[in-house]
């Protein structure tokens, strides 16, 4: 029973440090409306009390904490981002990996993010999209190899008209220029 307690009080300081920043969604199907129109910053939407809590590790289910740190990371929140993620209960789905990855390789910590894009990458080897974004790594690095090989393996899983086959090659392309 302490150690319970010790638990969910080091969980509610570590929710306190992480989300006194911008709100997230939760699970909204339009990708974070509800949080970000509704509630306060450090609080979340809560899809089955509809209304804005207090996030806490194990109150969200982690297609919520995945749809929110999306969200988040594409937005450009990336430290939000990293908060969000890390409460995922599924610490090795890949999904989770790749935008902790992104949003540590964006934050300037591509090593990293480097790290998480390569574990994504043993548990789900044709999930392109970390592929897209492990090249962009490679790039900020300096690396066109890796890059290369990145786009390689996308064309092997996909063919090159997929999105991230695109995306990847345009980024080669400029890197190359540039």
């Amino acid at each position: 029973m302490h150690k319970r307690m010790l638990i969910q009080a080091a969980t509610a300081l570590v929710a306190l440090h992480f989300f006194a920043v911008p709100a997230f969604a939760a699970g909204s199907d339009s990708g974070s409306d509800e949080t970000v129109t509704q509630c306060k910053k450090g609080q979340v939407w809560d899809k089955k009390k509809k209304k804005c809590v207090a996030p806490q590790e194990g109150m969200l289910d982690d297609d919520s904490i995945y749809d929110a740190g999306h969200a988040l990371a594409m937005a450009g929140r990336y430290d939000e981002a990293i908060a969000v993620l890390s409460l995922a209960a599924d610490k090795q789905d890949p999904r989770i990996l790749n935008y902790l990855g992104y949003s540590h390789r964006h934050s300037g910590r591509v090593t990293v993010g480097l790290g998480y894009y390569e574990e994504a990458l043993r548990i789900d080897p044709n999930y392109t999209l970390v592929r897209e974004y492990l090249g962009e790594a490679h790039l900020q690095i300096g690396d066109l190899a890796g890059a290369q090989q990145q786009l390689m393996e996308i064309e092997k899983r996909t063919g090159k008209g997929s999105r991230e086959y695109g995306m990847l090659a345009e980024q080669i392309d400029h890197f190359m220029r540039s």
